[in-house]
Order: C-alpha cells, then structure tokens, then sequence
C-alpha cells in the first residue's frame, strides 16, 4: 500500500485526538514577560510553570504563566561564547530538570562540554552526556563547519533524549547514562524543534540557507520506518513543532531569512509566525509579526512564544485555532 501524506496525517490525527480548526481571525496576545538573556529553548515544568533558558547568562528561568512573575530556577550553565549557544533548551524527567548546552566546547573557543547537564539544585549542574566529544568521534555525513555541532532541541524519550543538531543534520539518542547514538541521520534539511507524539516524533526543518517557505517543513518519524513522512510545509525558518490544545498540530516560523546572511544567523524581525498544519499538507498562518520567535509552549487555550530578544508573548487561542 502507497503511504501518501493525507493517509498518514489522518491516521495521526485520529490517534492523538488531534482537530484541524477552521480559518479565524488573529488571536489577542499580550506580552507576558520580559528582559530575558538569550532567551531559546523552553518547556512546561512538572508545576505547570514555564522554564526557559537564557544562553548568555547560563541559567534557568521559571517563569508564572498567569503572572509573568520571574525566578531563577538554576545558574552555573555555561554561558554562550559566540553570541549564541549556551543553556539552548530544558527538558524535565520527573521532578529533575535536564539541560542542553551547545556551541561552548574548544573548537569555539570554550572549555565547557557540549552535551546535556542534569540540574542538581539552584546553583549545581553535572553533565551527564558528553554530545561534542561523540561528535569529534562520530562525524556527520553532510558538511560542517563546528566539529562538536549545534545541538539545538531537545526530549525525553525512552531512558534518555533525543537530540536534533541543526548543523550534523541529524537526531541523536542519548541515554541517561551518557551513551549516545545516531537516531537518524538527514541530508542538509536543518532539524530544529522536536515533539514526541505517541509512538512518532515530530521534527521542525528549517531547510538549507536561505530557508525558503517551501523548505520549512513538519516531518514525523515512526519506529521501524526509516524514512520521514510530511505532514506540512510552507513556513520560512521553522524552529519549533508542538502539539496544543485538542491535539492540534503547531509550528513556529522565526520568520525571513537575510539575503545573503550567513548559517544561524536570525530572522529579519518581526517576520516570525505561529502557523497551524491543515489537512492538505499547507500551514495557516494563527499569529504574525512575531519578533524572532525560538520557541512555543502550550497551556490550558494559550501559546506562549518565547522570543531571541528575551519577551515571552501570550497568545489566546480559542475554538477557530
């Protein structure tokens, strides 16, 4: 039997309860936060909080989605060195908060390891998985220019995490125990954010420079299956895929890329999007003018979209998103 991406997405759909919602106006948004520090990945804590890194200060914030109200949860991370990098995103397993640090190694000019970190209390953090010395060990088979790579998303999965790197083009799986591995290797597609759903996994493409719309893409991967089925593509840039309220498929579009800009650098700004994927493989567009969005988060009917300049913005979603 052909799988054709109609059958796939329909399948998905039914199994995750997931809805595709019709066409409505801009969502009313408010700016929940501001004055964070490199400000990439986040996710949403075991106290319904939100947690958020800030790279260039090399910590943990959590973050009241009612209030905005700010705590440093943890510090002591390595700090970014290049401009970007550093604490670039948090996962929890349990109670115990995990983050992954990237771009900070020597081949950038650092002496910190590149890999995942397990959060000890608010100014203790050890590494757990050593990332950039299985990288210098286990090359890619697309072109770099940083040996250790830049990791970029990361989620629990199994007994461990999988990990995109944006620049090896591949996921790796990295156990609790440090051991890692190559889960999937891609041509020159960029992965970005990740999600895991169910049995699949969920991953954002950025595309190549310059990240055309037609590039930026949702793509699931299923075990036992080696390829990659799309689900939608039509967005510049994605950096984050998520699943919201009633199992509604998102992405996160960072917006423009810069003619003739080079690798990792941001989006124009405020060209970023929130976009929704829709049954025939397209994205509709739920919130515009994003300010260089990183990551998105969902709670209860909102989405907060974490921003590079440090605001978290929260949107109202309601029947039609």
């Amino acid at each position: 039997m052909k799988i054709t991406r109609w059958f796939v997405l329909h399948m998905f759909v039914a199994a995750l309860g997931m809805e595709v919602a019709a066409a409505g106006g801009s969502p009313p948004r408010i700016l929940l936060t501001s004055g964070l520090a490199g400000a990439v990945g986040s996710t949403v804590g075991p106290d319904g909080a939100l947690y958020v890194t800030e790279g260039a200060v090399g910590q943990v914030t959590r973050v009241d989605p009612r209030t905005g109200a700010k705590t440093t949860f943890a510090s002591g991370l390595p700090p970014s060195i290049v401009g970007f990098g550093g604490a670039i995103d948090v996962a929890f397993i349990g109670r115990t908060a995990y983050v992954l640090v990237t771009l900070v190694g020597p081949d950038v000019g650092g002496s910190n390891v590149v890999g995942i970190y397990r959060v000890n209390g608010p100014t203790s953090v050890t590494p757990i998985a050593d990332i950039g010395a299985f990288a210098l060990q286990h090359p890619p088979t697309t072109q770099f220019d940083v040996p250790t790579g830049l990791q970029f998303a990361f989620e629990p999965y199994l007994q461990g995490f999988l990990v995109t790197d944006g620049h090896h083009n591949r996921v790796l799986y990295v156990r609790l125990d440090g051991r890692i591995s190559v889960f999937r290797q891609f041509g020159n597609i960029v992965p970005t954010g990740l999600s895991i759903a169910g049995v699949g996994v969920l991953i954002a493409e950025a595309g190549a420079v310059p990240h055309r719309p037609q590039d930026g893409k949702v793509v699931l991967l299923l075990p036992h299956f080696n390829g990659s089925i799309e689900l939608a593509s039509g967005a510049p840039l994605l950096v984050d895929v998520e699943l919201g309220r009633g199992g509604r498929l998102y992405a996160l579009s960072q917006g423009l890329f810069p003619a003739g800009a080079p690798p990792a650098t941001p989006a124009l700004p405020n060209t970023g999007s929130l976009v929704q994927a829709q049954w025939n493989g397209t994205f509709r567009t739920v919130a515009e003018e994003l300010d260089v969005p990183t990551s998105v988060e969902f709670i209860e009917d909102n989405a907060y979209v974490v921003t590079l300049n440090g605001e978290i913005w929260k949107i109202k979603l309601d029947e039609r998103h």
